[in-house]
Parts: C-alpha cells; sequence; structure tokens
C-alpha cells in the first residue's frame, strides 16, 4: 500500500506553505496550496482531498472557522484534518479537537513527527473510506434484496416477513379477482420459436403490471399465458370492484395492439378471455423456497371459470360483481350459463365505462 495522498496545505505565510509543500512532494504526496480559508473550502468544494494542514491564524476566514465548516459538511467531513500552527496554549489545542480536527503539531514543526503524524492520518481515512465502500456495496445489496422480494411479495407482506413473521395468511370478506387469458396461446407455442414466444409474453405481461401498477391493484402471478390480478388486499380499498373493471378494459385495450404472424404470411391481433368474480378470500405466504403470495378460496375458482368459460375478447363477470358495477358501467346480459363445477349462473360481458 502506499502512502501518498491528495493534501491541501493551507496557511496565509508564503514561506511556511512553500516549506511544508517541498517536504510532502519529497514524500511522494500531490499538493495543493490556499492562502486562507475561503480560498480553501472553494477547492475543497470542487476536487478531492485526502487531507488538510491547516493554520490557525489567517485573514478572510480562519483556521477555526474553515474546521467547523469541514465538519458540518456531510460531503467534507470525513476529510482528516491536521492543525500546524505558532499558538501553543492548551485552548487552542482543546478547541480544535473539539471541532474535529485529528491532531495538532506547534510550529516550528519536527519534521519526522509530521511525516507520521500525515502517514497515521492517511492510514485512517484510507481505512475509513474502504470502510465506506464496504457499507455501500451491503446497502446496494440489501437494495436489490429488497427490489427482488418486491417482485414476489406486495410491500406490506413483505415488511411482515421482515419483522419475522413466519406463518402470513389471511381472511379478506371481500375482494375483487381478475383472470386473463391469451387466446389461442397453444397455437401461437407451435408457430413461434421459443424465443420469440418468450419475448412476446413478456412485452404482454409487463404491459399488465404497469397497468395493474397504474390502477393501485396487486399482480398475484402468472401461469404460462394466464395472468391473475386482485383488488382489495392486501391493503383493503373500498372501490376495488371499480379499480378491477378499469384494468379488465385497460388489459382489453392493450392486448389489441399486439399482432402476431400468421401462416399466410399476414398477421392477427391478439384476444383475451378475461373473467371476474367479487367474494371472499383467503390469502397468504405459501411455500419455503421459491415461496409467493397467493390466493385461495371459492371466489378465485369462480373468477377462474369465469375466465376459462367466457367469449374470446369479452370480460364475462358474475352477477354479484355485476350489481356492484351496473350503475357506473355498461354492460351486456349473457343469460344463464352452465359453468363447471358451480350450475347455472347468470353472467354479464362488461363494455364499457359510463362518461360522467
Amino acid at each position: 500500500m502506499t502512502d501518498q495522498g491528495r493534501v491541501l496545505v493551507v496557511d496565509d505565510n508564503e514561506m511556511n506553505r512553500d516549506l511544508l509543500s517541498r517536504r510532502l512532494l519529497r514524500q511522494g504526496h500531490l499538493i495543493a496550496m490556499a492562502e486562507n480559508g475561503q480560498e480553501a473550502l472553494e477547492q475543497l468544494q470542487s476536487q478531492p482531498f485526502d487531507l488538510v494542514l491547516l493554520d490557525i491564524m489567517m485573514p478572510v476566514m480562519n483556521g477555526y472557522q474553515l474546521l467547523e465548516s469541514l465538519k458540518a459538511d456531510p460531503d467534507l467531513r470525513h476529510i482528516p484534518v491536521i492543525m500546524i500552527s505558532a499558538l501553543d496554549d492548551l485552548d487552542s489545542v482543546v478547541r480544535c479537537i473539539e471541532l474535529g480536527a485529528e491532531d495538532y503539531l506547534f510550529k516550528p514543526f519536527n519534521p519526522t513527527l509530521l511525516k507520521a503524524r500525515i502517514g497515521a492520518s492517511l492510514e485512517k481515512k484510507r481505512l475509513r473510506d474502504q470502510e465506506q465502500a464496504y457499507l455501500q456495496r451491503i446497502q446496494d445489496e440489501q437494495e436489490k434484496s429488497e427490489r427482488l422480494l418486491l417482485n414476489v411479495l406486495p410491500k406490506p407482506i413483505a415488511d411482515r416477513l421482515k419483522q419475522g413473521q413466519h406463518t402470513i395468511a389471511d381472511n379478506f370478506s371481500e375482494v375483487t379477482v381478475l383472470f386473463a387469458d391469451i387466446v389461442s396461446f397453444t397455437q401461437l407455442s407451435v408457430s413461434l420459436s421459443p424465443t420469440a414466444l418468450v419475448e412476446l409474453l413478456n412485452q404482454i405481461f409487463s404491459t399488465f403490471d404497469q397497468l395493474v401498477e397504474q390502477h393501485g391493484l396487486e399482480k398475484i402471478k402468472t401461469i404460462g399465458d394466464a395472468y391473475l390480478a386482485v383488488g382489495g388486499l392486501p391493503m383493503p380499498r373500498p372501490d376495488h370492484v371499480q379499480a378491477v373493471a378499469d384494468l379488465a378494459l385497460a388489459m382489453q385495450a392493450a392486448i389489441a395492439q399486439f399482432t402476431v404472424p400468421t401462416p399466410d404470411g399476414g398477421t392477427r391481433t391478439l384476444m383475451m378471455r378475461i373473467g371476474i368474480h367479487t367474494g371472499a378470500v383467503g390469502a397468504g405466504v405459501i411455500g419455503t423456497t421459491k415461496f409467493s403470495y397467493d390466493l385461495w378460496g371459492d371466489t378465485v375458482n369462480t373468477a377462474s371459470r369465469m375466465e376459462s368459460q367466457g367469449v374470446p375478447g369479452k370480460i364475462q363477470v358474475t352477477d354479484t360483481t355485476y350489481q356492484l358495477l351496473q350503475q357506473q358501467y355498461d354492460f351486456e346480459e349473457r343469460g344463464l350459463v352452465d359453468i363447471k363445477g358451480k350450475g347455472e349462473m347468470r353472467t354479464y360481458f362488461l363494455c364499457q365505462k359510463r362518461s360522467n
């Protein structure tokens, strides 16, 4: 390790500045000089230094004032300062140390002692810089881990896990669940290369992710070409039904912007089936490895049936959801539909939001 450093010599006496500078240059240090505290402060704010050798009695801004300014500045307070002064009274030494000086030498100084003090101060700064670099790396890794965790879990759930909760399972009396599925995805998977298919899904689902965030909802997961989102959890909100309806309409508009090639050399627009149902669910963190935040309950199953037994290009909702939205949205009644595992259910197609 080298003992070299970038040193700022601050003294109003030209002879003293030159004497110090020559000694430091012979020791291999890089030197800059200032005639007073104000000039020194301007240099310190514009370029990096490893050490300041500071006189006390100077015009414009004296050594006490400069030292106080340095230690009050978060960007400069880490720079060590060695006072070199003709003031040899104890009060001056105590005042400088209390203000944050690293050391204090009396003029005329002993060259050997000065060299040792400078070396010790530079080494302490190097160790501090290394410590700060390590702490920054740790912080960067923590932030990276936080971002990864928030990609898997809602923030309130992630916070509870970090607080030490091992089992997270909650019941919500009313939420709105949305399932969406790309029509004819099996044909796409045959006609497109794996790379092209993944890129297409990534573009589509990234668009949906942005829409979910814009509407203040929660994405739960994707399964193949299916997308599951929910409103009203983990933080309850009174307008979850309307928010999910708006999301569904936005997703329907967004998917129409995507096209895929056809065997005859043309293109066709993608469509989705979307299903929505409102009701009670359970929600929690499942698994210990590759864990996820998931939903369960009859509401989830019913929303899934609304999608799977829906119509391409349509948003099918249950009567429960319809009753909560009918005053604000236009619907087309589909009528009674035999829903697998549920029997006959009256369903509706969500068409648009009414203008005020």
